[in-house]
C-alpha cells in the first residue's frame, strides 16, 4: 500500500465525494427526465427531454463518473481500507463500474431522440427500458453512498492467504 499525505488524501476525497454526489444528481435529472418524455402526451417535449439527456450525459455524466472512479481507486489503492480489502469498497468499485456499464450500453438518448423527431412517438416499451437504466443506476448509486456511510464489517478471503 502507497501512502498519500493527509493534505493531499483529504482533497483528493473531497473530489471523490463531490463527483459521486454530483454523478447522483445528474443521474436523477436523467430519471426525471426520460419518466417525463414517457408519460407526456406532448411529443414535442418528449423530443426536447431526449435532445437534452445527451447534453447531460457528457457534461456531467461521462467526466463525474471517471472522476469518481479515478479518485475512488486512488483512495483504496493508497488507503487502509484498500481496494479489495473489505467487502464495501469492493462493492462499491463493482456498482460504480455497472453504472458506468449501463450507461454506455442500454441508455440510448440520442436514438430515442432520433425516434421521436418530427412528432413521431416512440415506442412505450422502448420509452419504459429507458426509464429503467438510470432508475437502476439511481439505486446502485444510493446504495454505494450508504455503504460509504455505514461500512459494513467483513474483509474478503483470498485463497492461500491467512487471515
Amino acid at each position: 500500500m502507497i501512502g498519500m499525505r493527509p493534505r493531499i488524501r483529504k482533497a483528493v476525497l473531497v473530489i471523490h465525494v463531490i463527483a459521486s454526489v454530483a454523478l447522483l444528481g445528474e443521474v436523477w435529472g436523467l430519471v426525471v427526465l426520460n419518466t417525463a418524455a414517457a408519460l407526456t402526451k406532448d411529443l414535442e417535449l418528449a423530443h426536447a427531454a431526449y435532445r437534452l439527456m445527451p447534453l447531460l450525459v457528457f457534461a456531467g455524466g461521462i467526466p463525474l463518473s471517471v472522476t469518481a472512479l479515478i479518485t475512488g481507486i486512488t483512495l483504496g489503492l493508497t488507503g487502509h481500507w484498500g481496494l479489495f480489502r473489505h467487502y464495501w469498497v469492493t462493492v462499491k468499485l463493482v456498482l460504480l463500474v455497472a453504472v458506468i456499464c449501463a450507461g454506455m450500453l442500454l441508455f440510448d438518448p440520442e436514438g430515442m431522440a432520433a425516434v421521436t423527431e418530427g412528432g413521431r412517438a416512440a415506442g412505450a416499451t422502448r420509452q419504459w427500458s429507458q426509464v429503467a437504466v438510470p432508475g437502476a443506476q439511481i439505486v446502485a448509486l444510493m446504495t454505494a453512498t450508504a455503504l460509504s456511510v455505514f461500512k459494513p464489517r467483513g474483509k474478503l478471503r483470498w485463497p492461500g492467504k491467512r487471515p
